[in-house]
């Protein structure tokens, strides 16, 4: 039913494959159109998307070492490293 199709990337031009497997898995999805980007261009628009993370640096609460968290700690909890972390969640 599906046939490999080549199509032209609008973004950078280069040509590129539509594989019978994309087809069925757009087909299985109910997408209708073709892909306009190949998988380089769309990776990079999807990355170009994405803000990076900002990190606040404290004190571990349990080593006393610094603490990089990808949250405005507030001193009602416990803050821990990396390290400490892992520890207190074997336990």
């Amino acid at each position: 039913m599906f046939e490999e199709k080549t199509l032209i990337c609008k973004d950078c031009g280069e040509e590129f494959i539509f594989t019978v497997g994309e087809q069925e898995f757009f087909a299985s999805k109910g997408l209708e159109n073709e892909p306009k980007r190949c998988k380089k261009c769309r990776d990079a628009k999807r990355n170009a998307a994405k803000t990076p993370r900002e990190f606040f640096t404290t004190v571990c609460a349990e080593c006393g070492g610094e603490a990089k968290v990808p949250f405005q700690p507030n001193n009602e909890k416990p803050v821990y490293c990396s390290e400490c972390f892992a520890k207190k969640n074997q336990q």
